[in-house]
């Protein structure tokens, strides 16, 4: 007998539905896609009990005449593609054919749908993937499609599904992401009777944001707009540097329209904030990046959430640099960069092909040439030398005899960032017009974490500070480093934590209450942790619509902070953390709170201010790690300081 079998049409579409039905969300995802590229101008979505009981997507686009209505719950049905070739050029969201046939197959489907030309509607019934019934109806031009019972047929997979409000936290998330990518379109959102969204045709994305978010957000963003021709067209908004968030939730990203989950995009917008965010915080961003078809693949997987790009670097350059010139822009980081084509940098180095290193050590991608006020064609080779050896050797300037004739003063510094980097033999800078002096040994080596074990409160004394971040002292076995901000953000966690079991945490009343426009998904969060929020130090108060007022906060918590952390603290009840313990969210609120509150970097400190942090330091639960897992102290040890100087 034979052990290979062909699987039936059913079972092979549930094991499909496995990959393309996730959740509820994935079933409105794919329905609403369907929508967009039937052409439909208003999109409306009724919801019941999470998805379990309904949902409901009715439009008002072309519609579907009667036995395309039948046709379309077969596996692979589509009017999207008919050739191979076209997988390469796909420009519609749905295409593979598969959503239909893997959502009818694990629930109880009617599709009613009517063609402008047709005299009447047609109803269709599909039951755990069998057609039940087919007939006439009555409605608009548009399409009407109920799913009841998701999973009603695998009870291992509806055994698996989240809470009620889990999946009310998805499904919000998945139509603000597709309110946002089609501005032009009319999205409603009903959840058990109750309207979550409801947002009128726009004219563009910032008046869709508008609807979505309110005002506070709209005044913090920056307009993004760049890209390379023959790479992608970048457009959207990031947040200042003072919107922040602790998880990625706020980061929207669409691919020729279609929403994605990238890692390339959200490298770029990463790389396009370095040195402007501290690490585990995340900007605000609505990025749209646009690319000719056949330069991205979307059929990476069943859900189609993800994408592969032809050139994925290119497309990530291109990205950070849209992003970098946006907060040039507003006066947030360095000025915006010329970037110079590999060729033209080697040729003002005087390389050829045969004088390059070994290929491991020539991968130069590209070269950002970054001036104070100098256009890139006042620079000589000298001075492009010299920057391209500056990570390597201090320089000594000397006085050049031939200066360009447009500039009276010193050529102003230069920056050249190679990103493998640039070998430049010294005597090649010597004879530029340079002195090369020998580097200073780092130290680095010799700086280790402290171990708990090793510290002791009454030796240690107090120097001073280094930039007016780290403090300086000194024990018997070496020298210390210790950050300061997250030095008393763990003592300030510390409190917030035993606050919390022993009792309410106190709060002081603010003159003007701080009002806040919720998003879709903040508004949902913020059911969930409602009652909660009092005994963390929170006095608020529901207004109309999305709209919330913080009455007190936190007594250590300065006025100016009170709305970031409540938007952390929002952040932080997200998907995973639902349906967690109520200890984990408290220790990740607690955490935000001392974040908010400790001292800051560039502060100065008094020597009695440092000896009152260390003391209180060392008698915390951890007093090495701060509540984010960073080390705070950073010890120095005599014999290692002896060794690095070749005294032993």
């Amino acid at each position: 007998m034979n052990k290979i079998k062909i699987l039936s049409d059913n079972l092979a579409n549930q094991i499909a539905a496995g990959e393309v039905v996730e959740r509820p969300a994935s079933v409105v995802k794919e329905l609403v896609e369907n929508s967009i590229d039937a052409g439909s101008t208003r999109i409306k979505i009724d919801i019941e009990l999470g998805g379990r009981r309904l949902m409901q997507i009715s439009d008002d686009g072309e519609g579907m005449t009667r036995d395309d209505a039948i046709l379309a719950f077969e596996r692979h049905a589509t009017s999207k593609i008919s050739t191979a070739e076209d997988l390469g050029r796909i420009g519609t969201l749905g295409f593979r054919g598969e959503a239909l046939a893997s959502i009818a197959s694990v629930a109880k489907v009617e599709l009613i749908t009517k063609t402008l030309s047709a005299e009447v509607a047609t109803r269709v019934f599909i039951e755990g993937g069998r057609l039940t019934d087919v007939k006439d109806a009555a409605r608009d031009t548009g399409s009407t499609i109920s799913v009841r019972d998701l999973f009603f047929n695998t009870p291992a997979r509806r055994k698996f599904m989240r809470s009620e409000a889990t999946e009310n936290y998805h499904l919000t998330s998945i139509v603000t992401h597709y309110a946002l990518a089609h501005p032009e379109i009319a999205f409603t959102l009903t959840n058990n009777g109750r309207e979550v969204i409801r947002v009128s045709p726009a004219k563009d994305l910032r008046e869709r944001a508008f609807q979505m978010f309110g005002r506070d957000l709209l005044d913090s963003l920056l307009v993004v707009e760049g890209g390379r021709e023959y790479v992608a067209k970048v457009t959207g908004f990031v947040s200042a540097p003072r919107e922040r968030r602790t998880t990625r939730d706020s980061q929207y990203f669409f691919v020729n329209k279609r929403f994605v989950r990238d890692k390339t995009i959200a490298g770029g917008l990463l790389e396009g904030y370095r040195s402007v965010l501290p690490h585990g915080v995340y900007p605000v961003a609505f990025l749209f990046v646009e690319l000719p078809v056949e330069e991205v693949d979307v059929n990476v997987h069943p859900a189609k959430t993800e994408v592969r790009f032809r050139r994925g670097e290119a497309v990530k350059d291109v990205i950070a640099g849209a992003v970098r010139n946006a907060l040039a822009k507003a006066g947030v980081g360095p000025e915006p960069v010329a970037i110079q084509p590999v060729e033209k940098v080697r040729e003002a180095f005087g390389m050829r092909e045969s004088a390059e290193p070994p290929l491991e050590q020539r991968q130069i991608e590209f070269v950002e040439l970054q001036l104070a006020d100098t256009p890139p064609s006042v620079l000589d080779e000298p001075e492009l030398l010299a920057r391209a050896a500056g990570a390597n050797a201090r320089l000594d300037r000397e006085p050049r005899d031939q200066t360009p004739s447009s500039i009276e003063a010193p050529v102003p510094s230069a920056e050249i960032i190679v990103e493998e980097g640039i070998s430049v033999p010294d005597e090649r800078l010597e004879a530029a017009g340079y002195t090369v002096l020998p580097p200073v040994d780092s130290g680095m080596k010799a700086v280790k974490p402290a171990e708990i074990d090793s510290i002791s409160s009454a030796s240690i004394q107090p120097l001073g500070q280094l930039h007016e971040s780290f403090i300086i002292a000194v024990d018997d076995e070496g020298l210390l480093l210790i950050d300061q901000h997250v030095a008393h953000e763990r003592i300030l966690f510390d409190k917030f934590r035993k606050s919390e079991t022993d009792r309410t945490i106190e709060s002081q009343n603010l003159l003007l209450p701080e009002t806040i426009d919720l998003s879709p998904a903040q508004s949902e969060a913020f059911k969930l942790i409602e009652s909660d929020l009092e005994s963390l130090g929170f006095g608020m108060m529901r207004l109309s619509g999305r709209t919330v007022a913080i009455k007190s906060i936190p007594t250590d918590l300065p006025a100016a902070e009170a709305r970031n952390l409540f938007a952390e603290i929002l952040d932080a009840v997200e998907a995973e953390k639902k349906g967690g313990p109520k200890s984990t969210l408290r220790d990740d609120i607690a955490a935000s709170l001392a974040c908010k509150a400790a001292v800051k970097i560039n502060m100065k400190l008094t020597s009695e201010k440092m000896r009152w942090m260390i003391d209180r330091l060392l008698v915390t639960t951890s007093p090495t790690t701060c509540p984010h897992g960073r080390p705070v102290i950073l010890r120095m040890a005599m014999k290692d300081i002896e060794r690095a100087f070749h005294r032993t």
